[in-house]
C-alpha cells in the first residue's frame, strides 16, 4: 500500500498502490510510478519528459533502479536501454490504491465514498452517466 512519508505529499496523482509490505514510497518515487502504470511501459527518458520539475536523468535511473530493487519494476532490454514495466496489473493496482483509499479516507465505508465523489462531480455527471451508475448499484444488490 501507498503510505505517507512525513515531509512529502501524500497524494498520488492515480494513487497506485503498491505490493503488500513494500518499502514506503518517496514522492518522486510515486510519480515515477504513476508514469509507469499510465504509459504501461517506458524507458528512464520518457519518464524524465512526464515529471514534473524533473531531477537529472541520472537520478531518475537511479530512483527507478531503486523501484526495480523494492519489487515495483521490472525491466527489459531494447538495444541499449531499459524499457521498464510494473510488477503488479493495473487492475490489481487500482484494486489495491481504492481498498487503500476507503479505509484512509473512508472508515471503509463504499457508501461514503460514492457519496463524496458524487458530491465532488455534481453538476458534471449526465443522465447517461447516473443511469449507468443505477445499473451498477441494482447489479451489486443482486449479488449474494
Amino acid at each position: 500500500m501507498l503510505s505517507s512519508v512525513p515531509g512529502n505529499d501524500s497524494t498520488s496523482a492515480i494513487g497506485i498502490a503498491m505490493p503488500p509490505g513494500s518499502e514506503e514510497l518517496s514522492r518522486r518515487e510515486r510519480q515515477i510510478m504513476d508514469v509507469i502504470y499510465r504509459r504501461g511501459r517506458a524507458t528512464v527518458q520518457q519518464v524524465l519528459e512526464e515529471l514534473e520539475d524533473p531531477p537529472s536523468y541520472s537520478a531518475v535511473r537511479a530512483l527507478m533502479r531503486s523501484l526495480e530493487e523494492k519489487g515495483h519494476l521490472r525491466h527489459t532490454s531494447d538495444g541499449p536501454r531499459y524499457v521498464y514495466l510494473p510488477t503488479r496489473s493495473p487492475q490489481k493496482a487500482r484494486r489495491s490504491a481504492l481498498s487503500h483509499l476507503l479505509e484512509t479516507f473512508f472508515d471503509n465505508s463504499v457508501e461514503n465514498a460514492v457519496a463524496a465523489m458524487l458530491d465532488v462531480k455534481r453538476g458534471d455527471l449526465s443522465d447517461e452517466d447516473l443511469a449507468r451508475l443505477m445499473s451498477v448499484i441494482e447489479e451489486a444488490r443482486k449479488k449474494p
